[in-house]
């Protein structure tokens, strides 16, 4: 199952903030496992080429390439660049992002401006530049593309203890951004899907969050946010690797335009959260 031989894959933010599992880095060396040649994209190459010498370490394909998800020429060479190792591109996973606090009395004009950008112009761009690829080759499989967008429970269930107005926004962009992909290509093959993580145990919880809302304390921070979820801990990287590699295979040739919502049951219990 979930065989991804012979196809082709890029995955933006393939790096890690730390030591560990970010959900773009556990993604590509998923993908890579089941078989994909993966184009591993991040604005921090030495983090992308860390994911690279795991996927080379156990005989899979990969190849590094810098990328600044915001800026449209840089997207257009990467994908030139893709086609150029590996000749085709079959799965496209965008997921770059991240969140800044603040209500809309709080947050600045320029942090609302780089919410919106950082999370759901990135999604555009990979989208504008790859879909017309995927329109024009032989297909394989049976999908002629499939596109997997990260969004966030923050973009289906706002918080009043912490609002982030910005990251709210821009990650329910990101599943209206994809529900839109979905219906203009349904009939020419191109799938198009969102994977919405809850709170997640990935390096970014102790290399950003704790510095950003825990004064610095990873352990109470972890603590709180497994206390938060009703299966009483946080998924992971993998969790999330796991839901875009079915939305990326021909296991789920038959669903776009929709979800998978990895959170251990955190958006079914009303208001509050992190």
């Amino acid at each position: 199952m979930h065989d991804l031989t012979g196809r082709v894959a890029i995955v933006s933010g393939a790096g890690s903030v730390g030591p560990g599992w970010g959900n773009g880095k556990a993604t590509a060396v998923l993908l890579a496992r089941q078989g994909a040649s993966v184009f591993l994209l991040d604005i921090n190459e030495a983090a992308a080429r860390e994911t690279a010498g795991i996927i080379e370490g156990e005989g899979g394909k990969c190849a590094v390439h810098r990328t600044d998800m915001l800026d449209s020429a840089s997207v257009q060479e990467m994908v030139q660049a893709c086609l150029d190792r590996f000749k085709r591109i079959d799965i496209l996973v965008n997921n770059v992002g991240g969140s800044e606090p603040g209500s809309v009395e709080t947050l600045s004009e320029e942090a609302w401006d780089r919410q919106i950008d950082f999370n759901a112009k990135t999604a555009f761009l990979g989208c504008k530049y790859v879909v017309p690829v995927m329109l024009a080759q032989e297909r394989i499989g049976k999908s002629q593309g499939a596109i997997v967008n990260t969004a966030s429970v923050a973009g289906i269930r706002v918080s009043g203890a912490r609002p982030q107005v910005g990251y709210t926004a821009s990650k329910s962009a990101v599943i209206g951004l994809t529900k839109s992909v979905a219906a203009a290509y349904a009939k020419q093959g191109i799938r198009c899907n969102t994977v919405i993580p809850g709170l997640m145990h990935t390096p970014l919880v102790e290399y950003r969050l704790a510095r950003q809302i825990a004064g610095n304390d990873a352990e109470a921070l972890i603590a709180k946010r497994n206390s938060q979820v009703p299966m009483g801990r946080m998924g992971t990287g993998w969790d999330v690797a796991n839901a875009t590699l079915f939305l990326v295979s021909d296991e789920a040739n038959f669903i776009t335009g929709t979800e998978i919502i990895v959170d251990g049951g955190f958006s079914c219990f009303g208001p509050g959260g992190s």
